[in-house]
């Protein structure tokens, strides 16, 4: 494979609660029972400005466009209602596409969901995209009991379906399934763009949610797991389409890179490496038993789960870990850019959401970062793509 064309960049935002207490190692875990009294709506305030601040950044400097999604009951982010949020970047941004990594669709009302998300389209005169997370098995400790992990799939495929009927059958029209039932599925606001905003699976490469993204022709966003797993479920999605025919386009598949950028390489590691270590060690600091849920995945994906120190052990995981679990770009810009180009090459994809802000690093550093990317990673390789000649052939596919 060479270099995929066209590659588009996002920068990725978690959005977290960035003050760390003093007695940090007492907590076992940073999600679900993280006690909330600890939260200082002052100190919000403040990380909600410099969030935003670091936003508008990417849209001034040339990112393709922002990524940001919904979390619950953690410090990892402080954006419960994703829809909120980025109804305030259509209101601060003017040009980058905004892709909504979402609402866990199955844990809402999924015409609520298709109304919310058609609006922002409309709102933004078409700039959306939208990926579609399962949710991660914390959601389902911090959302009502109800919500059975067990049926998690099944319920979500209903809600996609409910959603894509929404905003590309003329309403009003009917739905009958054993979780949702509409006599009148009819929303008035429908999306900007037609038939439909593009839209992604969010997943962890297990082959129901490649199914899903088969089954619903949408593409395929892989988070922090080994990158062996990424290759894997990519070749999955491949095979998948080809054997109905169809090629699985490189704008289709999107990594997620942590990425920093220094004058030397050297620099580089020595100012991310600590925020990296501490992304793993605090904000993503969560116990097997909240990690999954029973019922929410196979015995079989359980083990290959938990068997990830760094998403497991977060807390005790080595530096080694940490860029095993994942794709961490630490370098001067020509490093970077063709570590960044390589693995794209390798997955056959032309789309990369970059993470410039990395745990509790000072805002500075994310200025500095994000601002080299844009200025010395991304024209790199913008270059290799020009020469790199056509995109390439999706594997079983003539």
């Amino acid at each position: 494979m060479s270099v995929p064309g066209e590659i588009t960049f996002y920068l990725f935002h978690h959005h977290h609660y960035l003050d760390i207490p003093l007695d940090e190692d007492r907590y076992v875990s940073t999600m679900v029972d993280y006690p909330n009294s600890l939260y200082d709506p002052v100190k919000g305030h403040a990380f909600y400005q410099r969030h935003l601040r670091t936003l508008r950044l990417a849209d001034e400097l040339g990112f393709d466009g922002i990524a940001i999604n919904e979390h619950h009951n953690m410090v990892y982010s402080m954006t419960p209602t994703v829809s909120v949020m980025a109804g305030a970047l259509v209101a601060a941004t003017e040009r980058v596409k905004i892709q909504v990594a979402g609402v866990p669709v199955n844990l809402m009302y999924p015409n609520r969901v298709a109304e919310e998300y058609a609006m922002l389209d409309v709102m933004s005169g078409g700039r959306m995209e939208f990926a579609f997370p399962l949710g991660t098995g914390m959601e389902y400790w911090a959302n009502a009991g109800a919500i059975n992990p067990a049926t998690a799939r099944a319920r979500f495929r209903e809600s996609l379906e409910v959603v894509l009927q929404a905003w590309t059958q003329d309403g009003p029209t009917r739905y009958d399934g054993d979780f949702y039932t509409y006599r009148f599925l009819n929303p008035m606001v429908r999306p900007y763009q037609r038939p439909r905003p593009k839209c992604f699976i969010v997943g962890t490469g297990s082959l129901e949610t490649v199914q899903l993204a088969i089954d619903h022709e949408m593409g395929y966003s892989i988070v922090f797991v080994p990158i062996a797993n990424q290759l894997r479920a990519f070749d999955q999605m491949r095979e998948l389409a080809a054997e109905r025919g169809r090629a699985v386009d490189p704008d289709d598949l999107m990594i997620v890179v942590m990425a920093y950028v220094g004058d030397t390489d050297e620099e580089a590691v020595r100012e991310a490496r600590p925020h990296i270590e501490k992304f793993f060690s605090w904000f993503h600091r969560v116990p097997p038993k909240y990690l999954v849920p029973p019922g929410y995945v196979t015995t079989q994906e359980f083990l290959r789960r938990v068997s990830d120190v760094a998403m497991a052990e977060s807390k005790k995981a080595t530096w080694d870990d940490m860029v095993a679990i994942g794709r961490i770009a630490c370098g001067s810009a020509d490093t970077v850019a063709d570590t960044i180009a390589s693995w794209c090459e390798e997955a056959g994809c032309a789309r990369v959401n970059v993470v410039c802000e990395l745990g509790d690093m000072p805002e500075w550093k994310t200025v500095k970062n994000v601002t080299k990317f844009a200025q010395e990673v991304i024209p790199r390789i913008r270059a290799k793509s020009a020469t790199a000649g056509q995109r390439p052939v999706a594997a079983g596919v003539s």
